[in-house]
């Protein structure tokens, strides 16, 4: 069997992940006939070299957890977003270290990710 492509472009998600468009101040719109209940944070594909990983270094990843990984988003593809903060158009990735890794080490140029907006003081408290 063939594996399929997994080069995606970017796009945004809404919880059943149908493609939508991002306003031009980067809010998601909210599709004709939904109400606004606050929501909660967009899903988008955003490529690996974009998103810092500020405390990669302070933690190993357990390897066999990142190939058993490999094998499945070969074979299913990526089943959980990871969490990325974006501060002033910057992303950080504090969690899903094992999938980011996983995503590196397939040569995949994208990853799904829920993006929550924050603001320094919310980074700064990350990085404590």
């Amino acid at each position: 069997m063939a594996s399929p492509s997994l080069h995606f472009p970017p796009r945004i998600y809404t919880s059943s992940l149908s493609p939508i468009r991002a306003s031009s101040n980067g809010r998601v719109p909210l599709p004709r006939g939904a109400r606004s209940g606050g929501g909660g944070p967009a899903v988008v594909e955003i490529p690996l070299e974009q998103i810092r990983r500020p405390l990669m270094r302070t933690r190993a990843n357990d390897p066999a957890k990142v190939c058993q990984l490999m094998d499945s988003i070969r074979q299913i593809g990526l089943q959980e977003p990871i969490d990325v903060l974006e501060v002033d158009g910057v992303y950080y990735g504090f969690s899903g270290c094992h999938r980011f890794e996983a995503h590196q080490r397939l040569g995949l140029p994208t990853i799904r990710c829920k993006v929550r907006r924050g603001t320094k003081e919310t980074l700064r408290h990350h990085m404590r």
